[in-house]
C-alpha cells in the first residue's frame, strides 16, 4: 500500500490533505470533527489583532454557480476572517494540538501591516504549540478595503517585508498564502522567497461578483438590497490554481519553494494533479463545505489506489513530476499531428460533435453518408483541435489519435515529419527570420 504520509516544511501529518483557512476551520468543534474524519490537517481560520473582533453581515455570505444538475461549480464567499475573540481561538488552538499531536495546525493571521502587530500577535500563537503559521495575503473582500489581506498581496514589496518580520520574530514556519488577484503570480513567490518564507500557498480566492437578482437588480449574495464583491472558489477556479502553481514550481528564481496548492479540490484525482505539478500538499475547502468532513476518505483511499497501481510508493514520486512537461506555447512541437477518431459503436448519433465542428470549428465532421445519418471525421479537413471529444457527451466515444512520422497527413498533402520543430524556428515568425540573419 502507498504511503501518503507528508512532511510540509517540517510539519508532519498523516496524509497531504489539509483543510483550508475559512469557516470549515473556525472553531475546536469542527476542527475535532474534522480529523476524526480523517483530515491530516488544518489551517486554522485567520485570527486577526487583539481587540474587539470584525463583525460579519448577519445574512447571506455566499453565491454559487451551479451546474446543469445542481452540481456546485463555483462559490461565491463575502465572510470575513474569525468574529470569535482571539484569546478564545488561541485557547481552542492550544487544545486541540494537544487532543491531535500527529495532525498538522497551522494558524492563518492577518492583521494591519505594521511590524508590532505582527511582533505582537507571533509570540501568542507560538504558545499554542502550533505547527506553524500562514500569512492570509491574499483575501479579496472587506479586509482588503482596510490594507489588509489581498492589498498587501498585490504589492511583492510589503510580501517581502512582512515575510522578514515574521521570520525575525518567531521560530515557526512561515508559509505565504498568495493572491490570484495579481497580473503574475511569480512576482509575489519570488518576494517571499526573498523574505525568507518558508513556503507559499496558492490560490486564495478570485474577485468576483456570482450573479445579479433580476427582480431586485441586486448582486447576489443580497444584503438589504446591495451587494458586494467577494472570493470565488470551488472546482471552476481550479485550471487558475493548477496554472499558477506550475509557474512558480518552474520558475529558475523560486526553484525549490514548497508549494502547499489549494483551488478546487474536490476528488484524489484534483489532488494528484496539483502534487505532480509541484505542490507538496493541498489544502481543501469547498469540497468539504459541499460533502462534509467525510469527503477527505474518499480522496485518501482513491490516491492510495491510484498510486499502487501506478507502482508510485510514496508522494515523493509524485510531486512535480508533471512540471518539466510544462513549457511556453512557442516550445511545442509543430510537426506533432493528431487526427479525431469517432468509434462508431459507442457513437449514440446526437450529432453535438457535427454541430460544434460544423459552426464553430473545421467542418471535419460529416452528418449524413449516402443518405444515412452518419458521423465520421474527414481527416482532409481535421486539424486535431479536439472540440469534438469535449463537447462528445459519449467518454472515449470520440478519442485523438497522432499520425506516426511518415504516415500522410491528408489535410497538408505532406508525410508527417520525425523532426522536432517549433515556432522559435518556424519560418513564418519573423523572430526567427532575424535571428537567422
Amino acid at each position: 500500500m502507498a504511503d501518503i504520509r507528508n512532511t510540509f516544511v517540517g510539519i508532519k501529518s498523516p496524509n497531504p490533505f489539509w483543510l483550508a483557512s475559512a469557516p470549515p476551520t473556525d472553531k475546536a468543534y469542527n476542527v475535532e470533527r474534522a480529523f476524526k474524519a480523517g483530515w491530516g490537517g488544518v489551517v486554522w481560520k485567520t485570527l486577526g489583532e487583539e481587540g474587539p473582533p470584525v463583525v460579519n453581515v448577519n445574512g447571506p455570505r455566499y453565491g454559487a454557480i451551479w451546474g446543469a444538475d445542481r452540481r456546485l461549480l463555483g462559490f461565491n464567499n463575502i465572510e470575513l476572517i474569525t468574529d470569535r475573540d482571539l484569546y478564545l481561538n488561541l485557547r481552542e488552538i492550544k487544545q486541540v494540538k494537544m487532543n491531535w499531536p500527529d495532525r498538522a495546525v497551522v494558524v492563518s493571521l492577518m492583521v494591519p501591516c505594521e511590524e508590532e502587530s505582527w511582533k505582537a500577535i507571533l509570540p501568542l500563537v507560538e504558545e499554542t504549540g502550533a505547527d506553524g503559521i500562514e500569512l492570509n495575503l491574499g483575501c479579496p473582500h472587506g479586509m482588503s478595503e482596510r490594507g489588509m489581506g489581498s492589498a498587501v498581496g498585490q504589492v511583492p514589496e510589503y510580501i517581502e517585508m512582512l515575510s522578514r518580520w515574521c521570520k525575525q520574530y518567531t521560530r515557526m514556519p512561515v508559509i505565504i498564502k498568495l493572491t490570484p488577484n495579481i497580473t503574475d503570480i511569480r512576482h509575489a513567490a519570488r518576494a517571499a522567497k526573498r523574505g525568507g518564507a518558508d513556503a507559499v500557498s496558492l490560490i486564495n480566492t478570485i474577485n468576483s461578483i456570482t450573479s445579479v437578482n433580476l427582480d431586485t437588480f441586486s448582486p447576489e449574495p443580497t444584503i438589504d438590497g446591495k451587494g458586494s464583491h467577494g472570493g470565488y472558489c470551488g472546482p471552476a477556479v481550479k485550471p487558475i490554481a493548477l496554472h499558477m502553481v506550475a509557474d512558480i514550481a518552474r520558475d529558475p528564481e523560486t526553484q525549490g519553494l514548497p508549494i502547499s496548492g489549494i483551488g478546487g479540490i474536490t476528488t484524489w484525482r484534483d489532488a494528484a494533479e496539483f502534487l505532480a505539478l509541484g505542490a507538496g500538499n493541498v489544502q481543501v475547502c469547498t469540497a468539504a463545505m459541499t460533502y462534509g468532513f467525510k469527503v477527505v476518505q474518499e480522496m485518501i483511499e482513491g490516491l492510495k489506489d491510484w498510486m499502487d497501481r501506478k507502482g508510485h510508493a510514496t508522494l515523493d514520486d509524485v510531486v512535480g513530476r508533471a512540471t518539466p512537461n510544462v513549457t511556453d506555447w512557442r516550445y511545442l512541437n509543430l510537426n506533432y499531428v493528431a487526427k479525431a477518431h469517432i468509434d462508431q459503436d459507442a457513437c449514440i448519433k446526437c450529432g453535438r460533435c457535427h454541430i460544434a465542428c460544423e459552426d464553430t470549428s473545421h467542418q471535419a465532421i460529416t452528418s449524413m453518408v449516402d443518405g444515412v445519418r452518419h458521423f465520421e471525421v474527414m481527416e482532409e479537413e481535421c486539424v486535431g483541435c479536439n472540440l469534438c471529444v469535449n463537447v462528445c457527451p459519449v467518454e472515449n466515444c470520440i478519442t485523438m489519435q497522432p499520425l506516426a512520422a511518415g504516415t500522410l497527413d491528408k489535410r497538408t498533402g505532406e508525410p508527417v515529419s520525425p523532426v522536432y520543430a517549433n515556432w522559435t524556428q518556424h519560418p513564418n515568425n519573423p523572430m526567427a527570420k532575424v535571428a537567422a540573419e
